[in-house]
């Protein structure tokens, strides 16, 4: 099953300094069909306005992966991490019991990340977070894991989730393999460019439900930059 959802369907506000476009129903957004996607609850694509960003608040029981497209964001908590994430990289916070931080773009253009949130297969424990350089030039032609609960990927950052994250980038006319399953769904959102899924245009920030898929394919249209989410 592949069904599109077109970066125009999503819904969202614009608060000015935030600009939100949400895949799956949040905040004043709610689409009973769009609930979550498997243990996928949130994925959030949002431009951030220089000189802003999200104050000090909470979560709990949650793992919080922010991919950043353009620009970057600075994370700050109350345990004491503080970090800058630049585009193409990933950061990971593990809510846990519960855990503090700020979000901002403290650049002089506008940041654009996809926040996304997954279920974790537990709840409470100890709240962490990281993050790491992806550089493009080690996602080309191929789908690389940039955060995953399965402990074989020792190189992805560590979530407590029954799920992995990954990143590819596709030059036009080449393909993508990735290996879901039957009984796991993925969603994939195309961050530039433009690709094809069994016959299906995937034009840059549309997303796509799948599920019932052994062998993903993302043929290529454009020079495109892809994130995708398999999950239980």
């Amino acid at each position: 099953m592949i069904e599109l959802r077109p970066f125009a369907s999503l819904g969202g506000a614009n608060h000015g300094w935030l600009d939100a476009k949400h895949h799956f129903s949040f905040a004043n957004y709610h689409d009973p069909n769009r609930m979550s996607w498997g243990s996928l609850r949130v994925w959030n694509d949002d431009t951030i306005a220089p000189g802003t960003g999200f104050p000090t608040h909470p979560h709990r029981n949650m793992e919080i992966i922010t991919y950043v497209r353009k620009g970057a964001i600075t994370h700050k908590d109350n345990l004491g991490n503080v970090g800058r994430t630049e585009a193409g990289d990933v950061q990971v916070m593990s809510a846990g019991s519960g855990v503090a931080h700020s979000e901002y773009n403290l650049e002089p253009e506008a940041t654009q990340i996809f926040q996304i949130w997954i279920q974790p297969t537990q709840t409470g424990g100890e709240a962490n977070w990281g993050a790491r350089p992806f550089p493009k030039g080690e996602r080309a032609g191929g789908f690389v894991t940039l955060a995953s609960g399965f402990a074989d990927d020792r190189d992805a950052l560590p979530i407590r989730a029954d799920a992995r994250v990954a990143g590819a980038t596709i030059k036009a006319g080449e393909s993508a393999e990735y290996a879901l399953g039957k009984g796991r769904r993925g969603y994939l959102v195309a961050a530039a460019g433009a690709v094809e899924i069994d016959g299906v245009r995937v034009n840059a920030r549309d997303g796509v439900a799948i599920k019932d898929v052994e062998i993903l394919k993302v043929t290529a249209l454009e020079d495109s930059e892809i994130v995708l989410v398999d999950a239980a």
